[in-house]
């Protein structure tokens, strides 16, 4: 899940390749997470999600610190003004916790080939809305929403159903990233925030877990795995964040569709998603939207 902060001014020349490698590493990251469920049996995808919350929440404590970044934090909650802001700053928090448990859950239930379904279809959206809220679309932006929408409705066909998994991510996150732009914080306070009042939640069901307490509590092996997820997990987002200030947006947003294509390869082979041939229809006709994206952004890059 990339998480996107306003940029002012152009990165130097020399921060260039470190931007491509951190981003490059940042989505590799997010695919380790959407496969570590895999190695930490006997827990459930909802007790991975549980232990990933708290992990990450001490991870993220503990990089804030290292790096120095509190002041920088809580300046951001210093932005939050009166009832109305404080409403626009929480009301997104529960979108993003039911999009982090089903990115834990789908893969080990499987959902894998529909979350990356809706990983690929949540850029379009995106632009959808854009058109909603008063952005002109270009002739290939229009193309790409017209593939999607046919690959979409030819899936629906196929299989005679309605992936929830895939519709709740293309759906949904829109709204969470419409809500913390119009607040217009950094993305490090927002994760803080959401990670604040999800963590305690989950530690809390935690508690009433017992079987998945146990199972971490008594085994150091699998206290050094849970760790590891927190780990990663802060880490991607901190490496997203870094390469989205040093890269340019344009070039930032297109590395971003690397994520979708490795969940996508991952579903499919080490977490046993099924793939019919029959679906190279509907998905190429979603991968042809994502090359009129692609080939927009790179149009606009280079002024052409």
């Amino acid at each position: 899940m990339n998480l996107v902060l306003p940029r002012q001014f152009a990165p130097p020349k020399n921060t260039f390749a470190l931007g491509v490698i951190l981003a490059i590493l940042s989505n590799v990251m997010f695919a380790m997470v959407y496969a570590y469920g895999k190695w930490l049996p006997p827990l459930t995808g909802t007790a991975v999600f549980l232990w990933r919350m708290v992990m990450m929440w001490g991870c993220l404590v503990a990089l804030i610190s290292v790096l120095g970044k509190w002041g920088f934090v809580l300046g951001g909650l210093s932005r939050v003004k009166g009832i109305r802001g404080w409403v626009w700053l929480l009301a997104p928090t529960p979108i993003f916790a039911s999009q982090l448990w089903l990115f834990i859950y789908a893969p080990l239930n499987g959902h894998g080939v529909a979350v990356s379904m809706g990983y690929f279809l949540f850029p379009l959206v995106m632009v959808l809305v854009g058109f909603v809220m008063g952005e002109r679309l270009t002739r290939l932006q229009w193309l790409a929403v017209a593939c999607a929408g046919v690959g979409v409705c030819m899936e629906i066909m196929r299989t005679g159903q309605v992936s929830w998994a895939t519709f709740w991510v293309c759906l949904t996150y829109p709204i969470f990233y419409v809500m913390r732009r119009r607040q217009n914080i950094p993305a490090l306070t927002g994760l803080f925030v959401d990670l604040s009042i999800i963590a305690p939640i989950c530690l809390v069901a935690l508690c009433f877990h017992a079987s998945a307490m146990s199972a971490v509590i008594g085994s150091p092996v699998m206290i050094l795995k849970v760790i590891g997820l927190g780990l990663i997990s802060v880490l991607s987002q901190q490496a997203n964040l870094e390469a989205n200030r040093l890269l340019p947006t344009s070039l930032f947003g297109l590395l971003g569709y690397l994520e979708p294509a490795l969940l996508f390869i991952l579903a499919i082979t080490v977490l046993g998603g099924v793939f019919e041939w029959q679906m190279l229809t509907s998905f190429g006709l979603i991968w042809v939207g994502i090359i009129c994206l692609l080939t927009q952004g790179v149009a606009k890059r280079w002024g052409r």
